[in-house]
């Protein structure tokens, strides 16, 4: 009895552990390699926490301002890149190359981030190394 107790324990704990990954989305289930975007705008707001960090910028366009939202990775990955807090602020001039969405709409993956000091620096899933 008390093996099967401990058998299911085991099966139960590795359930739990496995269920984040089952939540978690691939590049290409989200992003299109073949749909590649190239914007600079003006840091509106920034959301620096987990899953993913979003930057949310406004980019001139012909018909007036867009606003767009680029999703990059994980803080903690961010940090190992170099990034703090402090790497990005609302009123920041920047450029974002990275891949737009499959559902279409205002979206991308960050991809690369060139900073108003003209550093470029990596930021999305697409860049990360697999």
């Amino acid at each position: 009895m008390r093996y099967q107790a401990a058998v299911v324990a085991w099966g139960l704990g590795l359930l739990v552990l496995a269920w984040p990954a089952s939540a978690h989305h691939s590049f290409a289930a989200t992003y299109d390699r073949d749909k590649p975007v190239k914007l600079e705008g003006v840091v509106t707001t920034l959301h620096f926490r987990n899953p993913h960090f979003w930057i949310y910028f406004d980019v001139p366009g012909s018909n007036g301002v867009v606003a767009w939202r680029c999703e990059g990775v994980a803080p903690n990955q961010l940090y190992r890149l170099g990034w703090t807090k402090e790497t990005l602020k609302p009123g920041d001039r920047i450029t974002v190359e990275g891949s737009r969405a499959k559902v279409g709409g205002e979206v991308c993956d960050c991809g690369t981030v060139t900073l108003p000091d003209g550093r470029r620096v990596l930021a999305g899933q697409r860049s990360m190394p697999e």
